[in-house]
Parts: structure tokens; sequence; C-alpha cells
């Protein structure tokens, strides 16, 4: 198999964002036909053999980019364009773990080239695994990007100390290269990379990369430059520009450009959702539990922390508390079971041997000791892990999805997966015994039978990622070794066979293929992942090395079919967390490690409403906020009303503010009211984590599937087909002149250069001195020469994807072309801009649906298996099945807003059927598949019966949607007109619109 790759608005806005930096650089000469001096792109070096980037902008250009591009993303402006590092600008990109950002990366230097002619580019990581990760992602999708960007040729190296001729060629070639490297690879003076060699003539690597002066992209900097070294280390290759990946910046110096945060993620479901199950033994203090959990030196001696049970004001409690030696177990829990435990005689603190010993029974423990208790933990968790991964190929299989299935159990030890005697020969560790016993018990169960692997034998259902020795015996390593690297490699190159179902007919028998269960060493936690793995669970005896984020980033990333294409939506993408903890400390601990790596969750500030844009110009981008003063203003006048505080978080008032969609502020505030509320929405949010004791399965009501239902389904069930009417002459004279909805082409207005006349005060005092900017005017004076004109024929086309004779036809239209040659890329990205907004538009206007015989299938309510979670977090309404007023027991809802929808419906007693339409009710489209959301049977006067499709959106009004989403549900209006069924199609925001 193959994975598909697919156009994501968020991935595009993402490289949008990098590409927007360099507005007004000039444009490439193999692209548009420029007269040009230096050819774009080219640096002579004194050799004459360097090829390298050219950026021309000044730093305020530069500057005015990104505060742009920060506002179109709701971050506030930065006031410098340089951060700790002041060596060469670098830009943040903040993208949650799982949601593609080597892709995007990859594409960002595809998309500069194509802009900008830039060709050298070095990508920095900080580990193997994460350079393997890279390569990987460069051989999966060198098809998709030769595709979208014309054969165009590049190439992408990993950095290798032995092979320095392929540096030479790196900067000498005149097409796209990328380089990647370790950080260490050329941190230190005594690197290959830093000293002369006779292979390049007696110049260092480096300075041939240098004179390059390459784009660097820098994945996970938090781990790749948080040193000074580190820092010099980027600053010797003498880049053009930095781009800085990562989920969790934790150097907020550098303006950073694009967020996209794990709240965010998770609301949008551009990655799993999680749920957390948790295996746990609690006897109420009945026995002295004692579990060594870890042993410190200190300033005050020795401790240990040792998990017992602690007496409590009705029972008792198992918590982890600080002894020393000399305490007193009993005195210590106030439980008589520690009484024969006695009390604490020494603690041993030698690494390896970290032990406590009483006076006692028992004698001692250690961190080594598995007791029986352990055992049966370690043994419950791998069964419900089991049991869970065949449950979702259960689920998978009924609704006739082709999904593989993968679980991954984390070991800090080869020995508990496989032993070797002593001649070498391997058998089960104790854990893959253990899973072989409870596999075979649980997949001959009657309800598995149906299962595509049911007949593979259970010795081919797993396998370990481990690093092994030279006579292949598996070995405990730390992540980072060259052992490590072969194993990482091992892991990418399975990565389709992994997602291949086991299949004769197809040929699809490799041992990947029937592998669903994978053992993995706890050193490999990062820079890999799959995006099957629905299921994972830790098996770690000592101290747990791997962070909860590590843990949960091996599967956040969505799922993909047997035919390599993504499969969005909640519905499919669960990630199940065997923890070996309660769902609560396993949701704080996750929000704390966010926390320390600076990500903080509902906290207001002072700018947290400066974003907030009070005018915006579509088509030229020209915007206005609200500015850091004003939000400044709004922040304390909120604290002091009481709406936020004095931590700066929401109270229960503003929480009500927003739910209301009512708040009071001061006059000048007044026209951006439902700006600040959604502000102070996005604001109140934060991680939502599922218990998996919360998870119920969805029931058909079948008593429900009777008249009412099938009076609406008949309403709605029909499919049909689109065709498009483009009326090329529309399109020219709308382009070029304008229509209701749009100015046109000629509308475009630009202005020379000129030069600002600036004039301010000096002031001096005890806090130094400043300069303040009193007035400010133009110059009348220009440049030498009239700009160079590109090619803005080939530039529209590439734009707008249209013929180059409809271009030439709208700019024959227009009048208004000194605007071009006063400001060529302003006028030419206007233009574009105007171009696209009028086709997209005559494109939904120009649909036209037919009804045809196909249906949707009615069967799928009954055979689809559903999951629902209870409680505060959950997604879902009980309903009173004794009224028959919907499908199932749950209503399955996506959002508060569907959620006040569906209780209110079932107590409309107007209302006599209602329906949340599933996922699989797509509706074809040309910009994509659309899901409307609900489905009513509605009765007025007791006797007349109405039908409508209605499309929640909350608080957004229909024109603040997406222009591609707004178009998706025009479309999706013109099909059920076609279906001519009477159905009739309203957009609200709440139930009672429905009446209206």
């Amino acid at each position: 198999m193959k994975i598909q790759f697919d156009t994501l608005d968020y991935q595009t806005d993402a490289v949008n964002s990098a590409v927007r930096v360099f507005e007004g650089q000039t444009i490439k000469e193999s692209n548009f036909t420029i007269t040009n001096d230096v050819p774009q792109g080219t640096l002579f070096a004194s050799d004459g053999i360097g090829v390298g980037n050219r950026v021309i902008l000044n730093e305020e250009q530069m500057l005015k980019n990104v505060n742009k591009t920060q506002i179109l993303n709701v971050i506030v402006p930065s006031d410098n364009l340089f951060g700790n590092n002041k060596a060469f600008p670098q830009f943040n990109i903040e993208m949650e773990t799982g949601t593609g950002k080597t892709f995007v990366y990859l594409k960002t230097i595809l998309e500069l080239n194509k802009q900008y002619g830039f060709l050298k580019f070095v990508i920095v990581v900080p580990s193997i695994a994460i350079k393997e990760g890279v390569l990987k992602s460069f051989e999966i999708t060198k098809d998709y990007f030769k595709n979208q960007y014309n054969g165009v040729v590049y190439d992408l190296f990993m950095f290798d100390s032995s092979k320095l001729d392929r540096v030479r060629s790196f900067s000498s070639a005149n097409t796209i290269d990328i380089m990647v490297t370790t950080i260490q690879s050329f941190n230190k003076d005594t690197n290959v990379m830093n000293r002369e060699n006779d292979q390049l003539s007696g110049a260092r690597p480096i300075d041939l990369i240098a004179e390059t002066r390459p784009i660097v992209i820098i994945d996970e900097p938090q781990s790749v430059d948080n040193t000074d070294l580190a820092k010099d280390a980027l600053k010797s290759l003498d880049p053009s520009a930095g781009f800085r990946y990562s989920a969790t910046h934790r150097d907020n110096t550098y303006p950073k450009i694009y967020q996209l945060g794990a709240v965010d993620a998770y609301d949008n479901q551009l990655v799993k959702q999680i749920e957390v199950a948790g295996i746990e033994m609690d006897e109420d203090g009945n026995r002295a539990h004692l579990k060594l959990i870890d042993v410190k030196t200190g300033k005050n001696g020795i401790s240990a922390k040792i998990e017992v049970y602690k007496k409590t004001r009705n029972d008792a409690d198992k918590i982890t508390m600080n002894f020393k030696a000399g305490d007193d177990m009993f005195s210590k829990t106030k439980l008589q079971a520690y009484d024969e435990v006695g009390f604490i005689q020494d603690i041993d603190a030698t690494p390896g041997f970290e032990s406590v010993t009483f006076s006692g029974n028992p004698e001692k423990i250690t961190l080594e000791s598995a007791t029986l208790e352990d055992e049966a933990i370690k043994r419950a968790q791998i069964s419900k892990t089991i049991e869970e991964h065949l449950n979702k190929e259960l689920k998978f299989k009924q609704s006739g999805q082709r999904i593989k299935v993968l679980s991954l159990f984390f070991l800090d030890k080869v020995e508990n997966y496989r032993v070797y005697d002593e001649e070498g020969n391997p058998s089960l560790g104790r854990y893959a015994r253990i899973f072989e016993e409870e596999y075979e018990r649980l997949i001959h169960l009657s309800k598995y039978k149906e299962l595509n692997d049911v007949n593979v034998p259970v010795s081919e259902v797993h396998d370990g990622y481990f690093s092994a020795d030279n006579k292949g015996k598996l070995k405990n390593t730390k992540g980072d070794t060259q052992a490590d690297e072969s194993t990482y490699e091992m892991i990418m190159k399975n990565k389709e066979g992994l997602l291949t179902f086991y299949d004769e007919e197809k040929h699809h028998t490799a041992k990947a293929n029937k592998i669903r269960f994978i053992f993995s060493h706890s050193a490999l936690k990062e820079g890999w992942d799959n995006p099957n793995v629905f299921q994972i669970a830790t098996l770690i005896e000592t101290k747990d090395t791997i962070n909860k984020r590590q843990k949960i980033g091996r599967g956040l990333r969505i799922a993909v079919n047997e035919d390599g294409e993504r499969v969005p939506g909640f519905a499919v993408n669960t990630l199940t967390v065997m923890a070996n903890e309660s769902y609560k400390d396993f949701a704080e601990g996750l929000q704390k490690e966010y926390e320390e790596d600076g990500v903080i969750f509902g906290v207001f500030n002072k700018d947290s409403f400066a974003t907030i844009i009070t005018h915006y110009d579509e088509v030229t981008e020209e915007m206005e906020i609200l500015g850091k003063e004003k939000s400044e203003q709004l922040f304390n006048y909120l604290k002091q009303e009481e709406f936020i505080n004095s931590s700066g978080r929401a109270t229960d008032k503003l929480k009500q503010a927003i739910t209301d969609q009512e708040i009071e502020v001061p006059e000048e505030f007044i026209d951006v009211v439902p700006q600040i509320l959604v502000a102070a929405k996005s604001k109140v949010k934060s991680l939502d984590i599922k218990d998996a004791k919360d998870k119920v399965e969805v029931k058909v009501v079948k008593e429900a599937l009777a008249d009412d239902f099938l009076e609406l389904w008949n309403k709605i069930k029909y499919k049909t087909t689109y065709k498009i009417h483009f009326d090329s002459n529309k399109l020219i004279e709308f382009a070029a002149k304008g229509n209701e909805s749009f100015d046109g082409v000629d509308s475009i207005q630009t202005r020379k250069g000129t030069y600002l006349y600036k004039k301010g005060m000096v002031e001096m005092s005890q806090a130094g001195v400043k300069a303040d900017e009193s007035s400010e005017s133009s110059v009348r004076a220009t440049t030498s020469g009239a700009y160079k004109l590109p090619d803005i024929i080939t530039f529209l086309q590439n734009e707008t994807s249209l013929t180059r004779k409809t271009i030439v036809a709208i700019l024959q239209s227009v009048n208004n072309l000194d605007s071009f040659k006063n400001n060529p890329l302003s006028y030419m990205n206007q233009a574009a801009k105007i171009i696209n907004a009028i086709k997209n538009q005559l494109i939904v206007d120009g649909i036209e649906y037919t009804r045809t015989n196909d249906e949707y299938e009615q069967t799928l309510f009954s055979t689809e298996t559903l999951n629902v979670y209870l409680g505060e977090k959950g997604n879902s309404v009980k309903v009173d099945e004794s009224k028959q007023k919907t499908v199932y027991d749950y209503v399955v809802t996506d959002s508060s807003i569907e959620k006040d929808f569906a209780r209110k419906a079932e107590m409309d007693d107007n209302v006599k059927f209602y329906i949340k339409l599933p996922d699989w009710f797509k509706i074809r489209t040309p910009l994509g598949p659309y899901n409307p959301d609900w489905a009513l049977l509605y009765e007025e006067d007791d006797e007349q019966h109405l039908y409508f499709i209605v499309e929640t959106k909350g608080d957004a009004s229909f024109e603040q949607l997406r222009p591609h989403e707004r178009a998706k549900i025009l479309a999706g209006e013109k099909h059920f007109k076609a279906v001519d069924t009477d159905i009739k199609f309203k957009r609200v925001s709440d139930e009672a619109e429905i009446r209206g």
C-alpha cells in the first residue's frame, strides 16, 4: 500500500505563513520573464562554484510581513524580528504532534522555491530517530510533491562525514538541495564538518554550506539550540533565515507566525481523541502495599518515595509518601496492616541497586522487584489492551471499514520480551508469554470469530522493535546509539507493511502484514509513529522515563485505510492509553507536562484581545486590529468587573456571559463584542481527555425505526450527481469589473514606494535614553528608475489555474494597468485573490444536481458500532427511549452547540423525529464531501408535517465561516433541492430558530 496525501487547510495555512515572510522578494527568473542584473537564486563564491540563496528584503519590510501573518493567525504582533540568536531572523511555527509538521516543512521548501527561487535548505534535528523520520517522510511524499509542483527536481541527503563530496555538490547544484543533519554533527570544533579537509581543497565543509546562505529548518528547537554552543553552531551555517517547528516552543523570543496547539487540534479533530483506561487495585488498606517509586540523595540525606495506603477520615487512599531511615511504617500510615512491616532500617541509593530494608516483613523492597500485585496488574493491562484492540477490529469490520488496527506496548527491558539461553537460542520473555496466553484466550471467543486474522498463529501477530547486537540478539539501549539507527530504519521500512492487512488472495503475506501488536523499547520514544496505533500500554518496571506526551505522540496521527487514505473523525480515531495510574492522575499529569513546556491553558493576559480584527479587506488583506493598548484596557476592565480573577482565569461570570452570548463592555468596545466573546471562549478551553470508564456502546432503539423514522428517511435517502455550468464570459466580466459580492481587478489601486520622514524627541531620564516618534510624513522622492515588470500572465495562471487566454482577456478588460507598473507585486497578489474569489463563487452558482436511483444504505443505522462518553466531559445526550424520537439511545455530538440542540429537540413536542446524521451520510460537492448535521420531522398545528435538514454552526454567522466551508454548505442546499421531496434547508445556532 501507499500512503495518500490530501490538501489540508491547516497545513496550507502553515506553509503560507512561512512563505508570506518573504513577500516583496524578487520573483525567480525561471517562472517569470524578468530582466535582472543578478539572477535570482545565484550567489557566486570566490571560486565560482557556489550556488545559493539571495534574500533581497530589508528587515523593516520582513517585520511588516511577519506582523500581517501574525494578525491573520490571531497571534499578537511581534515588535522585533530577532530572538535570542540575533545572527539571523528565525520564526516559530507551532504544530501539535501528529498534525504533519515534517510534511509541512518539506512543502514549505518547495513553495519557497516556487515563489522566490530559493535552492539551498538545511534541516537540523536533535536525534537519530527524528533524522530517520525525516528521510521516511521525504521518500513517501516525493511522488505527491512532484505531482503538485510540476515535476520539480529536488533532492534530500543525510550529512555523512565519510562522504564529503556530497557537501561539494550541495554547494554547487543549481537545483533544490536539502541537507539533513543532527546538531551533534557540527556543534564541536572536533566535528568533521568544522575541520579543514583535503577532499574539499582544504576548505571546511561548514564554510561551503555557509556560502550558500541556506534557509534552515529547525525540527524540535527546544532540543536543538538549547545551549549557547548549539546557537553558535547554527550561526556558523550563515543562514538567510530559519523556521523553527515544534509542538512546544520553550524559547518564545522568536516571532511566532503560526500556531496549531493541542486544544485546537483536538477541537478540529485533526488528531485522535484520547481516552485513558487504568488498571488499579484498591484494597482499602487491608494489606500492607509497598511499592518503591524512587530513591534520592539530597541535603538532608537519603530519602525514598514509596507507594502505600494511608488512613483518611473515612477509609484509606493509595498515595506516594517520602520516607527516611528510622521511619515507623505504622506511625506514618496510621494503618494496622503496616505494623508487621516495622521501621525502615536502611535506604540504599546506589544506582541500579536502589532498595529499602525493613525491620519486619517484607525484609526488603527494590525498584527492580516485581511483586505478585505488579504481575497481576501487568497481565490485566495486557489483557485489556488486547480486548480493546479486538473490539476496534470488530467495530471496523461491522461497518465495512478496511482499517488495520495496531497496538503498541512499551517495555524498559528486552528480557521481558525475549530471553536467550546459554547457546543464544531465543524464547519468550514473561510479558510476551503473558501476551500469547491472553491473546489465545480472547481471540477464540465467539464474538471475534469473523475477524480477518483469527487464524494467524499467535507467534506471528506480535513482534518487537529493539536494537540488536552483531549476532542478532536483542539488547537494551538508550535510543541514540548506532545500533538504534538500524532499528529506526526497520521501523520506518515496515510502516506501509504494518498498515496492510494479511490477505493471501492479494498476496499480502509478508511478516509485517501479519503483525498487529508491537513491543518497543522505551528508549525508542520519539521520531517515529504510525497512524493506525489505536492502543498504547506501558509495561515499565522501574522509573517510567517516557513522558505522557511522548507516549500519545506515537499514535496521535489520523488513521488511514487499506488504500492509504486518511479516515477523519473521532468515530474512528480514538487512541486508548492503558495507563498504570488513574484517569485523573494521567489527565492532570499530561496537562502539567504541557504547562512545563510553556503551553498554559485558560489564562488571560493584557495581550489576549490585541489581535481582534476591527476591519479586514478580504482582497487586499489590509486590516486594523484592536492592538495592545486597547487590549490591556479591556483586560483591566474585565478584571475590575470580576469576569477574570487575579490569576488571569475566567470566572463563572465570564463563562455565563459566553453561554448567554452577552457581555457588558465600555462603549468603545461595543462593536467588537462578538469577537471578544469568541476570544474569551477560546481561552477557557482545556485538553479534553476521555475516561474509558465513561465509554458506553450506543444501542439502536428498534421501536423508533418505524413510521416517523421512515417518513423522514424517505425524504432524505436519495443520492445525486452533479455537473457544473461555468460561464467563462461571466468570469472575465466579473473578474475585471466586479459583481454584487466582490470588487473587480479594475478596482485595484497601488502607489509607488515612498520614503518616510520621521521626526522625534530624544528624552533622557533615570530610565535611560528614549526616542519618541512624534511625527511622520511622506517625502516626494522616487527611485532612480521604473520597476522591472514581471510576467503577470504566467503568475496569474499559476495562482488561479485558469488558461492563458482567459487571463489575457481579463487583463485586456481593465483600465488600471498603471497601478501594475506602480507596484507590480501588490497588483498581482490582489488580482489573484479577486479572480479566485469570483471563480469559486461561479463554480458554486453553476452546480446543478440531479437525483439518481441510488440511495443511502438505511441498514447502516443498525450495523454501525458507535461509542459515546458519559459524564461532564462526555460527547452524548441520553434520550427518552419511550418517546421513540430518534434512532439510538444516545445522541453522539461533536460540540456543546450540538448537545444543546439535541436536548431541546428532545423537549420540543413539535419535533416528532430527529436524526444526528452519521459520518457515512456524505454529499458529493466539487469542493469535497459535505456531511450535514441534522434531519428533522417537525409538526405544526397538529397536522402539517415539515421536513428539515439543519446545519448548526454555533456563534459564527454564515458569513464568518471559511469561504470553502460556506461553499460546501451552499452546494449541500442545492443537493436537497434536487432531491425534490419538500425538504427544507436551515442554518441555525439554536433549535428554537427552526420555527422561524
